[in-house]
């Protein structure tokens, strides 16, 4: 009974203890709460100042008002504002100002985050202070700069601070290969060195300061470069033979050292390459492609196509090098290859040009440079191959008649009338090149007449070109190709077209030249002549026309085309020179009639006319 109150009152006493507790702890809890407060208000200071501790770009500004640091810290900054700041690199020295590249410190900004770091309500604001007193901070105050200085300045720092490393390299001098040691390169970090200068110039620290550059070291060595250098020496110790077949060629020291790339340890490079391309000269056998001989019957025979021999220059640059590194056997033969002709035995054989298939034949004069403009407009389309079905352009064939390609200025007929020009005598060969396709039977497709009428061309058949604008073209229409050949005399130009032999008929009829308009006259006074007397020195020539029909008929009678060309010539003046007209007798005065009337014969005199006439000149 006695040992069940005693639990009873126990019981009852756990929950007294337990309250006892809590009051404890929430009495404990507050007193610390008005110890931390009371704390925090102790330290809290005036809300109108800044915290102790408070460091702007290095200065002090704890107490003051955000006023008064602010004026300190802008005083600070006029008196810097032209003093430089000494920024190094090795032994350069460079002095920079702020005012040079326009550098500006925002101050207020500055304190007002610095108030901000330091403010807070009440007790708040105290352990905010307390903090900075035990950890205190340097604000870096925002700023701003002329970019343009900027980079323009760290321009001129990396051009004097840069230096490029230098690797270590092999030097010839002479007919001895060295090492040129190399050196160490330094190079400016320019984004760090913008940031630096601005940061530099806008703090108060008048300290020099040490400019970023890194350091670049060489990345070939002479350790690296004393197998390279043993090989150089090794290659211009002695000649190279060279062998081409039976010919044998000495390639001496100095040549060796001159054609050696001593960086690729290779034979390359301007003078190498001016050397392969003589050795090419001499030791190059040209193919010959196949050709096609006429002979005076008209028949056309194939001389056979012969392969080249051509120098296989990396090749044969190799196998010199392997004989120049060797220490015994110091002969090389060289790489030579076939080459093949543009044109096989075979191909020209199935050309199937092996005869005439029309020919023509005029004769030439005149003066030397006329006589030289033929013979060079007759080289520019000789030996000119026309494929089946193509067309021949003459001015495609010759180009332009320049001066550049040799052409001078001879007489030549320029809108209808006869005077000095380049080229002139081309129409000779293009007149020559007309007739022999339009004897062959060929397709005419272009075909233009000259202004003025030609008596020694064939009546109809004269043509004209002018580059770019008048030209003669002709169809191949044969199943076979076409070779022009010219053959140039001294007083005649003959043009053959070889091929396969058509045996085409062509039957030809021209109309008679007829007149359409007679010369007009130009007649001018010569006060040289005697009065009244007429000179012709030119009795020009009419305006004529006439046609040639073609009829051109295949071996078995069939007509294969029928084609007419009409031709208009121009008129020339005819030139008369007279004499000027008689004066007037003047007039006797009248004499008073006498008393006697006497009559007196009248004589009349009549000024007689004289014509002289000369030859007409022909034009050329």
């Amino acid at each position: 009974m006695a040992a069940s109150s005693t639990a009873v009152r126990a019981r009852r006493r756990a929950p007294v203890r337990k309250w006892a507790w809590s009051r404890l702890a929430l009495v404990g809890l507050v007193l610390v709460g008005l110890v931390a407060v009371g704390l925090g208000l102790i330290f809290a200071g005036s809300p109108d100042r800044l915290a102790a501790g408070t460091r702007i770009a290095g200065v002090d500004v704890g107490g003051l008002t955000p006023a008064s640091a602010r004026r300190l810290l802008e005083r600070r900054a006029d008196r810097l504002a032209r003093v430089p700041v000494v920024f190094t690199a090795g032994d350069r020295r460079f002095r920079l100002s702020p005012r040079q590249l326009g550098v500006q410190v925002d101050w207020s900004a500055a304190v007002t985050d610095a108030q901000r770091q330091g403010d807070g309500f009440g007790f708040v604001r105290g352990y905010r202070r307390l903090e900075l007193q035990f950890f205190p901070e340097d604000l870096a105050p925002p700023t701003r700069a002329y970019n343009a200085a900027v980079n323009y300045e760290v321009g001129l720092l990396a051009k004097a601070v840069d230096r490029p490393q230098r690797n270590a390299r092999l030097v010839r001098r002479g007919l001895h290969v060295t090492i040129a040691a190399g050196a160490t390169g330094r190079l400016l970090d320019r984004n760090a060195t913008r940031q630096l200068l601005i940061s530099s110039l806008a703090s108060f620290r008048r300290a020099p300061v040490l400019l970023p550059v890194r350091t670049e070291t060489p990345r070939v060595t002479v350790d690296t470069l004393t197998d390279a250098q043993r090989t150089a020496s090794q290659i211009i110790s002695a000649p190279v033979t060279l062998l081409a077949g039976p010919t044998r060629y000495r390639l001496p020291r100095w040549r060796l050292a001159t054609l050696l790339d001593l960086s690729s340890m290779r034979f390359t490079g301007r003078k190498a390459d001016a050397y392969f391309t003589r050795l090419e000269r001499e030791v190059d056998t040209p193919p010959r492609d196949a050709d096609f001989v006429p002979t005076a019957k008209g028949t056309v025979y194939v001389t056979p196509s012969r392969p080249g021999l051509a120098l296989d220059v990396p090749l044969s640059a190799s196998r010199i090098l392997a004989a120049a590194t060797s220490t015994t056997h110091r002969t090389a033969r060289l790489a030579l290859v076939e080459s093949q002709p543009k044109r096989t035995t075979a191909q020209a054989r199935a050309m199937g040009i092996t005869g005439t298939v029309g020919s023509f034949e005029t004769v030439y004069g005149g003066i030397a440079n006329r006589i030289h403009n033929v013979q060079l407009v007759a080289h520019l389309v000789d030996d000119k191959l026309i494929p089946p079905g193509a067309t021949f352009s003459f001015n495609r064939t010759t180009g332009e008649r320049s001066a550049a390609k040799g052409f001078l200025e001879a007489p030549v007929i320029v809108n209808g009338e006869l005077q000095t020009g380049l080229g002139g005598g081309v129409c000779q060969v293009s007149t020559t090149v007309f007739n022999a396709a339009y004897e062959a039977g060929l397709p005419i497709v272009t075909r233009t007449n000259h202004a003025l009428y030609i008596s020694h061309y064939p009546l109809g058949r004269d043509a004209t070109v002018d580059y770019p604008s008048i030209d003669l073209k002709f169809v191949n229409d044969t199943q076979h190709w076409l070779l022009l050949r010219t053959y140039v005399g001294s007083s005649s130009l003959n043009v053959v077209l070889y091929g396969t032999p058509q045996h085409r008929r062509v039957e030809t009829t021209t109309a008679p030249l007829r007149v359409v308009a007679q010369p007009p006259v130009q007649k001018t006074v010569d006060a040289t002549l005697p009065p009244g007397q007429l000179v012709v020195d030119d009795y020009g020539a009419p305006a004529q026309t006439t046609s040639v029909e073609r009829k051109v008929y295949e071996p078995d009678g069939k007509l294969l085309s029928d084609a007419t060309w009409y031709s208009s010539y121009r008129s020339t003046p005819k030139i008369i020179r007279v004499g000027p007209a008689p004066k007037p007798k003047p007039k006797k005065p009248v004499k008073p009639k006498p008393t006697q009337t006497t009559t007196t014969p009248t004589t009349t005199t009549t000024p007689i006319t004289t014509t002289t006439e000369t030859a007409p000149t022909a034009p050329h």
